[in-house]
């Protein structure tokens, strides 16, 4: 079973140099367009954070990514 999820990044955080950082997500939960509305039906809360520590992962706080979710083998 694969999932897709819609997350907004809202922060990223640095620990007094450029890494690592933590950024924390939040499900996207508004219905601002209809791709939105349907992501929000599916997923109406969650909340992510992860912490990074290679400079060629870059995130936007404000902008939206896909979270991918399969099985692992």
């Amino acid at each position: 079973m694969a999932v897709r999820a819609k997350f907004r990044c809202q922060s990223v955080q640095s620990f007094g140099t450029a890494l690592p950082a933590n950024i924390a997500f939040s499900a996207v939960a508004d219905a601002s367009t209809p791709e939105n509305e349907r992501f929000t039906r599916y997923t109406p809360s969650g909340q992510l954070t992860l912490t990074v520590d290679n400079p060629a992962v870059t995130f936007t706080p404000g902008a939206d990514y896909y979270l991918d979710i399969t099985p692992a083998e």
